[in-house]
């Protein structure tokens, strides 16, 4: 039976492994089934009956250089009938003075400021009190809507009576920088790729909050957004499921983000990120383990490997420098196993080939970018293990109930 340092060292090696064969199956497998012989999105699917009145949430915080571009896709949607609140949650830049002015050159624009910075999910409870539909589409003050967009979040919610939200797909607009061509392939390759196989679990770990929609009958169940969790998208998703409502996945609804293009902002984010990702597990885990949320299993056991896998990087990490600074030996079969590096980048490499196949049907010229992935696998694991790790301890420190409220996030080089 092998030690505890040599199944530390298999584990820390395998389970990167083993998880992008998964990603890459269930891609596949998604893409083959509903995506390949389907509609594309320049040929919107068809309603059975009358498209229904739609209302588009923009909740912004000191988004003054990127509203009015946001706002101008936003109108531009080709949907018969919809309605554009923007929320100006206490920005101290001139976001609002560009609202009321875009207000008074669109009729369909109605915007509602608050004197005060109260998070996000606040501001989209507001915005659902104004909301005039019973189908609600959220993006980000910086997101840029293709003009098909509402057709694609729509439709699902139409069709499917028990789906209560539907996540978009998310494109990087910034990509002048090795970090901004990174996140390109990562959106492509590992988070379009893990939605897709979390759909084949029956349920998702978190819809995209730049792009997301919502049925409002849904969130009235569960009670709208919470304004103490620092992601409410995860917290919202979570909660759905748990009271039985289905999410989608969309990917024909394309969504173009700016995203960090430095160290210190990318780091932020994923630290938010992986922060929000503890929080909700604390809230919601004893409600998983109930026998009629066994659907939300793999996804709460997928989030836990994770977890457990960053710590174990951390522990060998730690030993291994022990050992230099001591002189000691390693202990045997303790050193990785042989050809593991080259397996896991020729396994990257397979990933980013598929998520490639896959991508081109939504955006053709994004092969340009994979001339850069062979840093991923340092990038992209390296930044989830260490984030991990610094977020357990602000977790668990952090005041329980304290409101959750915006800090103006990096958007990249200018």
């Amino acid at each position: 039976m092998p030690s505890l340092p040599v199944f530390a060292s298999y584990f820390a090696f395998a389970y990167p492994v083993i998880m992008s064969f998964l990603w890459i199956s269930g891609g596949l497998h998604h893409y083959l089934r509903r995506e390949y012989r389907g509609p594309s999105r320049e040929q919107p699917p068809a309603f059975a009956g009358e498209r229904p009145f739609v209302t588009l949430l923009v909740p912004c915080h000191n988004e003054g250089e990127n509203v009015r571009e946001t706002l101008a896709a936003a109108l531009a949607q080709h949907w018969p009938a919809y309605e554009v609140v923007a929320i100006n949650d206490g920005s101290s830049d001139d976001t609002g003075a560009q609202l009321d002015r875009l207000a008074a050159e669109y009729a369909a624009l109605r915007v509602i400021h608050l004197d005060r910075n109260l998070g996000k999910a606040n501001a989209l409870r507001m915005g659902v009190l104004a909301a005039r539909s019973e189908y609600l589409v959220c993006i980000d003050g910086d997101a840029l809507l293709e003009p098909h967009a509402l057709h694609w979040m729509v439709h699902p919610l139409v069709t499917g009576a028990g789906v209560g939200a539907v996540t978009g797909n998310p494109r990087i607009r910034n990509r002048s920088t090795l970090l901004g061509r990174l996140q390109v392939a990562e959106f492509s390759s590992i988070i379009g790729m893990i939605k897709r196989t979390q759909l084949g679990y029956g349920r998702i770990f978190t819809v995209s909050g730049v792009i997301c929609a919502f049925r409002r009958t849904a969130l009235h169940h569960v009670g709208y957004w919470a304004d103490d969790m620092l992601t409410e998208d995860i917290d919202i998703s979570w909660r759905l499921q748990l009271a039985g409502w289905e999410i989608r996945y969309e990917p024909n609804a394309l969504c173009f983000i700016l995203m960090p293009e430095t160290l210190r902002g990318l780091w932020r984010q994923r630290l938010r990120w992986a922060q929000g990702g503890l929080e909700v597990l604390r809230r919601h885990g004893p409600r998983v383990l109930a026998w009629r949320q066994r659907r939300m299993w793999p996804i709460a056991l997928e989030y836990l490997l994770s977890v457990l896998w960053a710590y174990t990087v951390a522990c060998l990490a730690l030993a291994w420098l022990a050992q230099r600074v001591a002189g000691l030996p390693e202990p045997a079969g303790a050193s990785s196993p042989g050809y593991t590096e080259l397996l896991m980048l020729g396994v990257c490499l397979l990933q980013f080939a598929c998520s490639l196949l896959i991508d081109r049907r939504y955006e053709r010229r994004v092969g340009r970018t994979y001339f850069w992935v062979a840093w991923y696998p340092l990038a992209y694991w390296l930044i989830s293990a260490t984030t991990t790790l610094a977020a357990m301890p602000m977790h668990l420190l952090r005041r329980r109930g304290k409101r959750a409220t915006w800090t103006s996030p990096d958007r990249g080089l200018r």
